[in-house]
């Protein structure tokens, strides 16, 4: 199950973990700097998801990053909408207003929320 954080902190999708990648273009492109002023180095770029359900591209792979975060601002750039309750939120597709992905909300005293893989698209009709 890959489980990935919902962010709005983060400028760019990204994740440490190279197994995460359906494509991955091996390039070095800088670092990445976290909130504790700590730096990432951003060894590529690719996309991540299921290719027969959902894929999202444009996903940094960043050394040694421990979580998987998707960027509200990426989203919404791309035109996503996110939708946000008191204990989950959606991301729906900009012009069919169809639902990409369902997360939960994690720890009552937390703004985090986390998605699972088996979450994404073709799942979530409800």
């Amino acid at each position: 199950m890959q489980q990935w954080y919902l962010d709005s902190g983060c400028s760019k999708h990204m994740t440490g973990d190279k197994s995460k990648f359906l494509s991955i273009s091996f390039k070095p492109e800088g670092h990445v700097t976290y909130g504790h002023n700590n730096k990432g180095r951003i060894l590529g770029r690719g996309s991540i998801g299921d290719k027969n359900i959902l894929v999202i591209h444009d996903v940094l792979y960043v050394e040694g990053l421990k979580h998987n975060l998707l960027s509200i601002s990426q989203l919404c750039d791309k035109g996503d909408q996110v939708i946000f309750k008191i204990n989950s939120c959606k991301i729906c597709l900009p012009n069919t207003k169809e639902v990409m992905l369902i997360g939960k909300r994690i720890n009552n005293l937390s703004s985090r929320y986390l998605f699972t893989l088996f979450n994404w698209l073709s799942y979530i009709q409800a």
